[in-house]
């Protein structure tokens, strides 16, 4: 490793730490998370293995559930491997590039989830809205087109984080990162050098995806509140808003817990830096936690197939 005027030369490696201040207490904390990783895993594969084996699931709604599930396994599967080896074996050391990529995959599906959720949006929007419209809008070509369309845009914009760090950034303060995964502004507050760049185009990233997709995300419910209380059978109203309280404890889970992980992140110049950490942990577990449970418990027709399927293991 060269170091000049006390600072590190492209480092070949760097240091996770964990979380600060709580070290001698990680190994509990590991527990916890575990739990959520494995519930996760569990329930997402669940939704996944219900919506492929039930062809009257093969709906707009339901594969992008699927995706969204998917999703989820794929990034928690991102971060918990790695921060359980800091836990408990003492395991922090990682290639630089290799954080790179960590950090790139995990933005990358934070942005698949984020462009998952306006698209569930907009196919309850025209579900409730635009009825007799809607088999001929999300066809299957359709749903194959939002979803690549949507992978796109999350690699591509990512990947200038990644590439800005790589080029412009040679020179660090220290190799010892305070946080538990690779995430972007940890990693661009080591350099020893003018991150301004950086800052703004994390920023720009964060305000272009999920600004955009929260507003039309809001658009789209509040037409479809519109529309739902305008009804004229009470019936029709409840099972109309029914179709909907998913996606939207989904999608209020999801942005909360991703703003105010975003605000103390960069504003909270007071929060103890173990409340950062561990909301930002939070943040990206929670999530994969919570969405097959919530939609297991509120989707009428997906909670039918998961009693089916247990009870046929009981009776077996």
């Amino acid at each position: 490793m060269f170091k000049l005027n006390g600072t590190i030369f492209m480092p070949p490696v760097l240091t996770l730490i964990g979380i600060p201040g709580l070290e001698s207490v990680q190994f509990w904390i590991g527990i916890p998370f575990c739990a959520m990783y494995i519930i996760a895993l569990f329930g997402n594969s669940l939704l996944l293995v219900i919506i492929k084996s039930e062809r009257s699931l093969h709906e707009p709604m339901y594969l992008f559930l699927a995706m969204l599930g998917a999703t989820d396994i794929a990034l928690s599967t991102c971060i918990l491997p790695k921060m359980l080896g800091i836990f408990w074996f003492h395991l922090p050391d990682t290639y630089f590039d290799a954080c790179l990529f960590q950090m790139w995959l995990i933005h990358t599906f934070q942005c698949i989830e984020s462009g998952i959720l306006l698209a569930m949006a907009l196919d309850r929007y025209v579900a409730i809205c635009d009825p007799l419209r809607h088999a001929t809008i999300f066809t299957y070509h359709f749903l194959t087109q939002i979803g690549v369309g949507v992978m796109l845009r999350a690699a591509l914009l990512g990947a200038p984080c990644l590439i800005l760090i790589k080029c412009r950034l040679k020179h660090f303060r220290t190799t010892v990162v305070s946080h538990s995964y690779c995430e972007h502004m940890a990693i661009v507050k080591l350099a020893a050098e003018d991150i301004r760049v950086n800052k703004i185009y994390g920023l720009f990233v964060a305000f272009t995806i999920l600004g955009f997709d929260i507003i039309f995300i809001t658009l789209s419910y509040i037409r479809i509140f519109i529309t739902v209380f305008n009804l004229p059978q009470r019936e029709a109203r409840l099972k109309a808003f029914n179709t909907c309280i998913a996606h939207i404890c989904v999608f209020l889970e999801f942005y909360l817990l991703g703003f105010f992980s975003f605000f103390t992140h960069r504003f909270g110049f007071h929060i103890p830096p173990y409340i950062h950490i561990l909301l930002s942990n939070l943040y990206l577990l929670v999530p994969p936690l919570l969405n097959p449970i919530v939609y297991g418990v509120k989707t009428k027709q997906i909670r039918d197939r998961v009693s089916k399927v247990f009870h046929s293991k009981d009776s077996s």
